[in-house]
This record gives structure tokens, C-alpha cells and sequence, in this order.
């Protein structure tokens, strides 16, 4: 009696598990398909902040910093280089002092609708909000890339998020740079 053939076995499905880095990569790449140079430099500034700071998740003020130190078209959007380094002293002492309370929490205030779908990790829900809002405004100025102005809109319009709070702290009136921003 012969034995019978070796049973070779059928490949399977990839299982959720294993799709869903492959998802997210996929996202990932057609999301930053979308921004600017610019913008693209400020999210990995901020992805590096939120690290250094110890930070579980991006948030506006990471955003904030970050548009800062990249983009010369969001410094030029503020009343003087004065205004710029007294926002970019605060955002400084975040890690020594303002700002601690912060610390390892996460940036939802309420203010704004929690996104539940497809939340993006590693985020607060108002940094994605704010993103989401920059595309919009790009969206709606025929653009197809997401620039810093556009995010440093959406930003200042917030006014429970971090990012108006370093802001205010600096003197810097956020509505007034939010109503400037609306009209360029």
C-alpha cells in the first residue's frame, strides 16, 4: 500500500493582522502625496518633537513648532519676527516648564468632534482635525497639495487647542491671525 502524496498546504488569506500595516503604509503615502514640501519637513518635526518630549501622540503645538521652524511663508504670516520668537520661546519651554501639564495627555478638548473614523495613531484628535481642515482649505483653493498657511489656518481657528493657547500666551491674537489666513 502506497502512502499517500504529501498534502503541500494551500496558501492562505493574509489575515487582518497582516494587512493592516500594509493598510496603514498605504494611507500614509497617498496622505503625504498631499502636502507640500514644506508641510511634509513640519510632520516629521513634529513626529521627532512628540518624541523627544516624551509624547504619545502629535498635537497642535508639536504642529505649531514645527510650521515655525520650516515654513518662511507661516513666519511671514505673523505681525514681525518679535511676534515669531516669543511663540517659538514659549513652544521652547515646553519641555522645561510650560507646558507640562501636557505631559503624557491627550489634546481633545471637546471642542471639536472626536474623529472616530480611521483615527490616525499617534495623533490627537485636534491635531487631526486641524490636518483635516488644512485639506479642506487647500480643497477649496483649487490646490492640490496642503501648505503650511493652510494648516497654520486651521490651527488658529481652534481656539481650545494647544496651539492658540502657546499663541495667546505670546501675545499673538488668534483670531485676528485666523481671519487674516481666511482671506489669503
Amino acid at each position: 500500500m502506497q502512502s499517500p502524496p504529501p498534502r503541500v498546504p494551500e496558501p492562505t488569506a493574509p489575515t487582518r493582522a497582516h494587512s493592516a500595516p500594509a493598510r496603514a503604509a498605504e494611507r500614509r503615502a497617498a496622505a503625504e502625496s498631499r502636502l507640500t514640501a514644506e508641510m511634509a519637513s513640519a510632520l516629521s518635526g513634529a513626529r521627532r518633537r512628540a518624541l523627544r518630549d516624551g509624547d504619545a501622540q502629535i498635537d497642535t503645538a508639536h504642529l505649531l513648532h514645527s510650521l515655525l521652524e520650516t515654513d518662511p511663508e507661516v513666519r511671514a504670516a505673523f505681525d514681525g519676527g518679535s511676534q515669531v520668537s516669543k511663540v517659538l520661546g514659549y513652544l521652547v519651554q515646553r519641555s522645561i516648564g510650560y507646558g507640562l501639564r501636557w505631559q503624557r495627555t491627550v489634546e481633545d478638548s471637546g471642542a471639536v468632534p472626536v474623529v472616530r473614523e480611521r483615527a490616525m495613531r499617534g495623533w490627537s484628535p485636534q491635531a487631526v482635525s486641524a490636518m483635516r481642515r488644512a485639506l479642506e482649505r487647500a480643497v477649496r483653493r483649487g490646490e492640490p497639495r496642503v501648505a503650511g498657511l493652510d494648516l497654520l489656518a486651521a490651527l488658529a481657528s481652534d481656539r481650545e487647542s494647544r496651539a492658540v493657547d502657546v499663541l495667546v500666551r505670546a501675545g499673538v491674537d488668534a483670531e485676528a491671525l485666523a481671519g487674516r489666513l481666511s482671506r489669503v
